[in-house]
């Protein structure tokens, strides 16, 4: 099993920055890939970002050039930097691992971009 901890979100005016962290523990060995998914209220769940064991970056088009996404090099870590935000990047925020063809999710972390 794996366990997942999300922090920073929070409250934010549109054009401001947010960090946010996932720490990962328990089972950690054969971790594949770390990402940050969203969902806003009445919308499915969508991929943000992610980033795999190699390094290779995927990211939504909606955040391209805003997101960055980031892991240390023991796969336990995954922060997503969030820039230039908007009123439309509101929703939850959940990180997830993929590890040995398992997802595993955290419980999510909210981020409010008020206009």
């Amino acid at each position: 099993q794996v366990q997942l901890v999300e922090s920073g979100g929070g409250l934010v005016q549109a054009g401001g920055s947010l960090r946010l962290s996932c720490a990962a523990s328990g089972s950690i060995f054969g971790i594949v890939a770390m990402g940050w998914y969203r969902q806003a209220p009445e919308k499915q769940r969508e991929l943000v970002a992610q980033i795999s064991r190699g390094g290779a970056r995927t990211y939504a088009e909606s955040v391209k050039g805003r997101f960055a996404i980031s892991r240390d090099s023991v796969m336990t870590t995954v922060n997503l930097q969030m820039d230039s935000l908007k009123p439309e990047d509101t929703a939850v925020y959940y990180c997830k691992v993929v590890r040995l063809g398992t997802d595993y999710w955290g419980k999510g972390t909210l981020v409010t971009v008020s206009s």
